[in-house]
């Protein structure tokens, strides 16, 4: 009997042993499957796509970092001039997180590229134009014909040109293209290497205001929505961090709208030009956080214009790539 007690007792103790030790180790885990308790924070890298963005409104003010610490995540930034640089960085899982134009965006769901659409912040109606110097002979979009026109390969200002010359008639044979990102295509413009410089802002509208160009009259409304895109993988792995990121964005919108002369000072430091052409910018059109059936037509249409001159291979249906979960979640108690 002795030793029967004593055996019992041993694997009472050895049972309480591994249940004390399992427990010790273990993690608890939300409903989203991101563990709790002692797990690591979940380091996001979110990309900065040229131009002006209220995500470094955002940044400056820490409002970013004030969303993710909720979903205990850090942020890790970089920065791109423009959208094809950045689908590499995206392809490659160097980027979970960003903003694209309607060209980068279009092309890269072309290649296949691993991301989706979790909302629209603008339709884009004032944000590209074709410009020429103010002494030019080219006094209309006919005009170019024959002309040397400089524009970044796979970015709005692409889809913009394409689609302006189809409104006049012409079609990108027409014309001499010249393919220079913003900053070389602005040395190009002012040197009068070009005739014409297709730009989007602050390019565009800086250098009007500068008096070193004059826009061109377009007979057709052209939109350029932009959106907030989502490496997929890394979405439905941190679905909770994506809704961070939607409300963060919204945030800084907000604050920027109610604190225009600031935004425009903390975009001036960014930019270094002008707080007041600045200011004119970020006021041009209605911003927000949103998914829109007037954006989801004009997408639709670049593709069909951009597959009729062979720069994208496929037609798709651009709805198969908008994701509103991620939108409805976030935006769900206000």
């Amino acid at each position: 009997m002795k030793k029967s007690s004593k055996v019992l007792s041993g694997l009472i103790l050895a049972v309480f042993l591994s249940v004390l030790l399992a427990g010790c180790g273990s993690e608890t885990k939300s409903v989203s499957g991101e563990s709790q308790g002692n797990s690591q924070p979940v380091e996001v890298n979110i990309a900065l796509n040229g131009g002006l963005s209220p995500i470094q409104i955002g940044r400056e003010k820490g409002i970013f970092e004030e969303e993710f610490a909720k979903v205990n995540a850090t942020i890790n930034w970089s920065k791109f001039t423009s959208g094809p640089p950045l689908l590499e960085s995206l392809a490659s899982k160097r980027v979970d997180l960003s903003t694209l134009g309607d060209g980068a965006t279009l092309s890269g769901l072309d290649r296949g590229l691993p991301f989706e659409v979790i909302a629209q912040t603008q339709l884009g109606e004032t944000l590209n134009g074709i410009l020429v110097h103010p002494d030019s002979d080219i006094k209309k979009v006919e005009d170019l014909k024959g002309k040397k026109v400089t524009v970044a390969y796979g970015t709005t200002v692409h889809v913009y040109l394409i689609k302006a010359l189809k409104a006049h008639g012409l079609t990108s044979e027409d014309v001499e293209l010249i393919n220079l990102q913003p900053d070389d295509s602005q040395a190009a413009f002012n040197s009068n290497k070009v005739d014409a410089w297709v730009a989007f802002d602050p390019f565009q509208t800086t250098t009007i205001e500068k008096g070193n160009a004059i826009k061109l009259d377009v007979d057709e409304k052209i939109l350029a929505p932009a959106s907030l895109i989502v490496r997929t993988d890394f979405g439905k792995e941190h679905p909770e961090i994506v809704e961070a990121y939607l409300r963060a964005y919204k945030k800084s919108l907000e604050w920027q709208n109610e604190h225009l002369d600031e935004a425009a000072e903390i975009y001036e430091a960014e930019t270094k030009l002008p707080a007041n052409i600045l200011k004119k910018i970020i006021t041009a059109e209605e911003n927000g956080v949103f998914i829109s059936e007037e954006a989801n037509k004009a997408q639709q249409e670049s593709i069909q214009v951009l597959s009729d001159v062979g720069y994208i291979k496929n037609i798709y249906q651009y709805k198969d790539h908008v994701n509103d979960a991620y939108l409805n979640e976030a935006l769900k108690n206000e």
